[in-house]
């Protein structure tokens, strides 16, 4: 016995679509709004780092310059360059970032990398490309101990650019703050997926029994721009250069 089907055609009312389409727009009008929220902070600044290492020259007056200080500010320029990207900036959903990076050079291994503030050097048998400073006083929050952490300082296949007075193991060596630590790279620990080449720097909390915590999570650092003597505030207007402004 066979059975007939017949297909009718759903009707929607000219209200019911005018509403489904309302409520189209603004969910897209809200992921829209999200979206500039997210990721408005870097599209500025990414602009301005490329045409700064298109002809770096051209912008000299856009760079931070290693071992200066910004007016009466706790620690020196860590490295030559333009600060690209900032503490906090999202770099993906669920990822903000943990200090700044700063593109100095096209050229593996050219501007140099300094200690921003007197500390003890620690370098992991294992780091390639990083280096950490042990601070026992926090200059902004006396009572506290803090670490300088600097990082990518490698080429794509992991050979380093840091100083040979630091070799793999060193422990706790003091050194002041303008020490030559060595030259940015470019290293990412992946040879066919390398960084630009910058300094990656960042401000990491103690953990109160006198070890630095994970640096990969946000909550564990500090925002870099007050220590170096930069309104903090200037993360937040993603088409603005970070300068010197005492």
């Amino acid at each position: 016995m066979g059975i007939s089907l017949k297909s009718r055609r759903s009707k929607i009312s000219p209200l019911k679509l005018t509403v489904l389409l309302g409520g189209a727009f603004v969910v897209l009008l809200i992921g829209g709004w999200l979206a500039y929220r997210w990721f408005g902070r870097t599209a500025g600044r990414s602009t301005l780092v490329y045409r700064y290492l298109r002809d770096p020259q051209a912008h000299a007056d856009w760079a931070i310059r290693a071992g200066e200080r910004c007016g009466d500010a706790p620690f020196v320029m860590p490295t030559d360059g333009i600060i690209g990207y900032l503490w906090g900036d999202p770099f993906r959903p669920g990822h903000s970032h943990q200090g700044i990076d700063v593109f100095g050079s096209t050229t593996l291994g050219e501007s140099p990398v300094v200690a921003a503030y007197d500390g003890y050097l620690t370098r992991n048998p294992d780091w390639r490309s990083a280096v950490i400073l042990r601070h026992p006083q926090d200059p902004l929050s006396p009572g506290r101990q803090i670490w300088t952490y600097y990082a990518h300082m490698a080429d794509p296949e992991g050979d380093s650019y840091i100083s040979e007075a630091f070799p793999p193991g060193t422990t706790d060596v003091f050194v002041k703050a303008g020490t030559l630590l060595g030259y940015q790279g470019n290293y990412s620990g992946y040879p066919d997926s390398p960084t630009g080449i910058h300094l990656h720097f960042s401000i990491v909390l103690d953990d109160g029994y006198g070890n630095y915590r994970n640096e990969l999570e946000i909550r564990n650092t500090l925002d870099p721009l007050p220590y170096l003597g930069f309104d903090p505030s200037a993360s937040y207007d993603g088409g603005a250069l970070v300068l010197c402004e005492p």
